[in-house]
């Protein structure tokens, strides 16, 4: 995995596959927007080297340099994402996830039409520029990298739930949900049954945009509907909690008047201000954590959801930004070589179980054990449909690692 302290540049670049017209490009170090652009003639040779390839019936991929990893991808044959990466311990597979994710988020935002019919490049790319205003080749700190949770922070109370059935009911639509600070705190059983990507992108969008006190947007669902637009609804109940519903031209923004919001919300306000410290924190005020947990991952598989966080012991090192790349990093490495894949249909989940008769259930990686107190412990534990994975300080001793994981996933799985 390398050292994940190591500084990295990630550049993110979009082509018009037919022309290689750049339509945007993003750059981050250490995950904050950064200015380096590359020069044009490297996009071009990016471009190029991979259009030769598929002239000749080659599908270029990714390659591989001494410290950058590169990955092409190409959508429709209309638009082309490149990759580059030169943060150390950086996977192929990571990086594809990611362009699929990008490629996601365009469409959520001008739709499939646009992306595959283009008729004015300059056009799409002003568009493009206006819309896309967050860097997109930082990762997301709310949904851990994976390829479709939605982020679940803490059980919802039945009241909470009456609440928002009762809200999306008067309103005319299923699809009703709580964002803290781009993480979702509850939501109605439909919101939850969104498909991939939409589940990840929507939370992500309302979290990446400036508050408003209510906003009617426009949006693509990627997978449900990458052609007929949908209105996302938003409703800021709290400073940094806000209410969205996911509707069709129905209702008007006008007709969620304020008699509504107060006859829902009004008798739940101690709830909703107790929801505020997870958006940061994940977790519930009071949360028996042990100590030495400095971040931690848990994937409920079959529910598509997950609980992320980096807060744990804030004034302990590594940097928060250095623990999501070391959880980032041991999330691609078990997930593309230990664990089984994620569950699919029935059928598929039988094939795996007759392939892979021995599944492994835990695995661990332990940095910096020539020096007592340095590095840091990283654990991965499934038990049934939850994947837990812990990064912990160095104090922590190696042949405690999985005692440890079981009595936190124990903790854990009435969260989720």
């Amino acid at each position: 995995m390398g050292d994940e302290g190591t500084d990295g540049t990630v550049h993110l670049l979009c082509l018009a596959a037919s022309s290689g017209v750049p339509l945007f490009c993003r750059s981050s170090r250490s995950g904050a927007p950064a200015r380096q652009q590359l020069p044009f003639s490297v996009i071009g040779s990016l471009n190029g080297v991979h259009m030769f390839g598929q002239n000749l019936e080659v599908q270029l991929s990714s390659a591989r340099t001494e410290d950058t990893t590169v990955v092409w991808k190409s959508f429709h044959d209309s638009i082309t994402l490149i990759v580059l990466s030169s943060e150390e311990g950086t996977s192929e597979l990571r990086l594809e996830r990611l362009l699929q994710m990008v490629f996601g988020a365009m469409v959520l935002l001008v739709g499939l039409e646009e992306l595959t019919n283009i008729r004015n490049v300059e056009r799409l790319k002003k568009e493009l520029r206006v819309r896309l205003q967050t860097n997109l080749s930082q990762e997301s700190e709310h949904v851990p990298w994976a390829s479709s949770e939605g982020t679940a922070l803490s059980p919802p109370t039945s009241l909470t739930q009456e609440a928002l059935s009762g809200f999306g009911e008067a309103a005319g639509t299923a699809f009703v949900s709580l964002v803290v600070s781009g993480r979702v705190v509850a939501a109605t059983e439909s919101w939850w049954r969104l498909g991939t990507p939409e589940a990840v992108l929507l939370p992500w969008l309302v979290g990446s945009l400036p508050p408003q006190a209510a906003r009617d947007y426009p949006v693509y669902l990627p997978h449900g509907s990458p052609t007929v637009p949908h209105r996302l609804l938003t409703l800021t109940l709290l400073p940094g909690l806000e209410l969205c519903l996911l509707c069709g031209p129905r209702p008007p923004l006008s007709q969620l008047d304020p008699q509504l919001l107060d006859r829902c919300w009004q008798p739940l306000l101690d709830p909703l201000r107790a929801c505020l410290p997870l958006g940061p924190r994940a977790l519930p005020a009071g949360f028996p954590l042990h100590e030495d947990i400095l971040g931690l991952l848990l994937l409920h598989l079959e529910l598509k959801r997950c609980l992320f966080t980096v807060e744990p012991a804030r004034d302990r090192e590594p940097s928060p930004q250095q623990r999501r790349r070391l959880l980032r990093s041991f999330y691609t490495l078990v997930t593309a070589t230990h664990f089984p894949p994620e569950p699919g249909p029935p059928e598929e989940k039988a094939e795996d179980a007759a392939c892979q008769p021995h599944v492994p259930r835990a695995c661990y990686l332990a940095s910096g054990t020539e020096e007592p107190g340095r590095g840091w412990r990283l654990v991965a534990l499934q038990l049934g449909p939850r994947r837990l994975l812990l990064l912990l300080s160095a104090q922590s001793p190696i042949h405690g690692l999985r005692g440890l994981a079981t009595r936190t996933l124990h903790a854990l799985t009435p969260l989720l």
